[in-house]
């Protein structure tokens, strides 16, 4: 078994839940129950959300899975050692391998997974398994806005600066993010800063802004395009920047200037009024800062959320917020800039690591000859044994159990039975496969269709790293050992090695051990973790990456692009990109929009916040926001019944009535499971460049539904 982590009376550790990683100090044990409290940690400042304040909770969740489980003949899971378990999975894996070949089997990662589980997953399929076929549930939060920032920037971190820095901002644009409920602590950073905010509804966020621009869904980019127009019509452009620092403007102002103010209302029913007053605070709070010190604040940010990303065009629609950040001079400025704000709790360092189709360790390509060569040198092996990129996430979900696809799926940190988009379809993919595991600590919806189900530990009973959105690489510490029969991720994949033929010593199931590994392997890559270590993380520096070793050691990077960009010019890219509206359009036989998010009490799929009792309470159950003009034209009642309804597939949902939704559009949180899924409606059209689902638009239509059909 791997090494226990030592115990302590109380520990300094983080939230498990998004990407802040608000910091947090847990006293107690397993029997009195464990209390949290806030610490001061730069980027909660003493507060937690609801989330934060019960996170403990699912620590004593009375479903905790605490014994492997085999699928036996009578289709029931039933309690069998881990002896058992794992060679349940190990024959099945190679039984399908010999049949199918490697391909034939395929990992599905998670960005809540630590950077040591990351990395270790990702080296387990590539050399154990020898497949391709390794993505993660990440490709559904920051994929299009990684993409864009890499050929913008030529590297991608979602906040390329501190969080602080935002607490002196004079003016801050909000494209797509509904912070005072998903991340309710970066709120205060805010309170100084004049907020324009970009959403189709009036969320909690939108009503503490002092500009809030409404735009049909799916029309952000030529709402951005009319933007990006009106700051080139007005003179308002940073031309010594761009001169100096950037290249390619001159496509996109060609395109802009087809997106004039009126058009633009047509399309995204955003007034002319409004696009000029959002380009006036911008570029008056960037003008009036242009002298300011360059280590951090002042000035305006552009900030984009999953509401801009989660498109089947959300690439181009994150580059477009990055073009008019650049066109006013903002990004690496040292007086305001651009940042996308991660989701998942490790989002960041989950991509950097290796669980994505198409990179390896330290952010590297996996086409890229250099890189195969340094981490094929890491790990002992030859470059020509690393299989090359395999599918995206949905795509992947898509082809299991198909001519081709994978015939064998291993599940960590995910549970894509209810987070994937067009979920039915998804569910019965799962169930045609010939083996499906899942490594879990509670039994998700995924986990209960699972052939064996692996108990694996919690945030408090395990030690690692995770890297928040700002790019700061953070300890997790554990306050109490597991149950007596639950392993950690590390252990499981190195168990399942070695029963596949695997030397024992090439998977470090101490975590120490595998951030080290981790360390070698992402050396002169991108994100660079080379000079970080768990003693330098223990004394207290606050390192964010990039971090080289050096021979005095590096004090890490907490503001990028001062100097430079990345790309090997030093310049930052403008892209050329058209508005082209969502996949699917609406219609009379489906004539509203939908669009799905996340709300205060609940956390992705909610297989842990479901189970915390103040969560449920406060959330109890699915629910639909529609106008009370819309509600009458279906026939509905506030607080009945509705189903919601798209060329896919229905949902119900409880009846919102709320006068502040556009007349033709209506929001489904997508935390819920069974016939409360937000994603049996949302539509599985990818960008064609990033792999993201179009979670953000549905065409539908509202029935209601008698109190009986709940």
């Amino acid at each position: 078994m791997s090494e226990l982590p030592a115990l302590r009376p109380e520990t300094d550790t983080h939230c498990p839940y998004c990407a802040l990683q608000c910091g947090t100090r847990l006293t107690g044990d397993r029997d009195v129950g464990v209390k949290v409290e806030p610490t001061d940690f730069p980027v909660n400042r003493g507060r937690l959300c609801q989330k934060g304040w019960t996170a403990p909770d699912v620590l004593a969740a009375a479903d905790r899975l605490t014994r492997p489980l085999v699928r036996g003949p009578d289709g029931r899971l039933t309690e069998t050692s881990w002896d058992t378990a794992l060679d349940t999975v190990a024959e099945g894996l190679r039984r399908i391998r010999a049949r199918h070949g490697p391909d034939a089997v395929a990992v599905f990662g998670g960005g809540g997974l630590t950077n040591e589980k990351a990395y270790l997953l990702g080296k387990f399929a590539r050399l154990a398994l020898a497949t391709s076929q390794i993505d993660y549930n990440g490709r559904f939060c920051m994929s299009s806005a990684a993409l864009a920032g890499n050929e913008a920037f030529g590297l991608d971190r979602g906040l390329p600066f501190p969080v602080g820095d935002l607490r002196s901002a004079r003016t801050v644009l909000l494209a797509g993010a509904n912070i005072a409920e998903t991340m309710p602590p970066l709120m205060q950073h805010l309170e100084r800063a004049e907020l324009i905010v970009v959403d189709p509804r009036r969320t909690a966020t939108a009503g503490r802004a002092k500009l809030h621009l409404q735009p049909a869904p799916g029309t952000d980019l030529a709402l951005v395009l009319g933007l990006l127009h009106i700051a080139v019509v007005d003179g308002l452009l940073d031309q010594d920047y761009i001169r100096r620092r950037t290249r390619g403007i001159e496509g996109a102002v060609r395109r802009a200037m087809t997106w004039w103010p009126e058009r633009v209302e047509s399309i995204t029913g955003v007034p002319v009024s409004a696009q000029r007053e959002a380009v006036r605070m911008l570029a008056g709070a960037e003008a009036g800062d242009r002298d300011r010190d360059r280590d951090g604040g002042g000035g305006a940010y552009v900030l984009t959320g999953r509401g801009v990303e989660q498109h089947s065009r959300g690439t181009d629609t994150a580059a477009g917020f990055i073009n008019l950040a650049l066109a006013l001079g903002l990004p690496g400025s040292g007086r305001g800039g651009y940042g996308c704000l991660t989701g998942q709790g490790n989002g960041q360092g989950g991509r950097e690591h290796g669980q994505k189709a198409d990179q390896l360790p330290g952010y590297r390509s996996i086409t890229d000859p250099a890189a195969r060569a340094h981490v094929a040198g890491v790990w002992g092996v030859l470059p020509e044994d690393l299989p090359g990129p395999g599918r995206s996430a949905y795509e992947l979900l898509d082809a299991l159990g198909g001519d081709g696809g994978p015939r064998g799926l291993l599940v960590f940190g995910s549970n894509p039975a209810v987070s994937a988009p067009h979920a039915s379809h998804v569910v019965r993919r799962l169930a045609s496969l010939d083996l499906l595991v899942v490594a879990d600590f509670v039994p998700s919806e995924t986990a209960r269709m699972a052939d064996v189900v692996l108990p694996v530990t919690q945030w408090a009973e395990e030690e690692g790293t995770l890297t928040n959105l700002e790019g700061r690489v953070l300890r997790r510490r554990a306050l109490m050992a597991p149950p007596p029969r639950v392993r950690s991720d590390l252990q499981v994949l190195h168990d399942l090695a070695v029963r596949l033929g695997e030397p024992p010593d090439r998977y470090p199931a101490v975590p120490q051990d595998a951030f080290d590994e981790l360390r070698a392997a992402s050396r002169g890559g991108r994100a660079d973790y080379s000079g970080i270590s768990y003693e330098r993380l223990d004394t207290g520096e606050s390192l964010h990456w990039p971090c080289p070793a050096a021979a005095d050691p590096h004090p890490g990077t907490p503001r990028l692009f001062l100097d430079r960009f990345a790309h090997s010019d030093g310049r930052a890219r403008f892209a050329d990109v058209e508005h082209h509206g969502p996949a699917e359009d609406i219609s009379p036989a489906y004539p509203l929009y939908a669009t799905t998010g996340r709300v205060l009490a609940h956390y992705q799929s909610g297989a842990q916040t479901r189970r915390v009792t103040e969560s449920n309470a406060a959330a109890p159950e699915p629910f639909v926001e529609v106008h009370p003009d819309t509600a009458a034209r279906s026939g509905l009642a506030d607080r009945g019944l509705a189903r919601v309804t798209s060329a896919r597939g229905s949902m119900t949902a409880r009846v919102r009535l709320d006068a502040t939704m556009r007349l033709d559009t209506v929001f489904v949180p997508f935390h819920f499971p069974g016939e409360g899924r937000a994603n049996l409606f949302t539509h599985p059209a990818l960008d064609p460049r990033s792999g993201m689902p179009e979670f953000k638009v549905s065409a539908v239509r509202l029935e209601a539904l008698p109190e009986a059909a709940r």
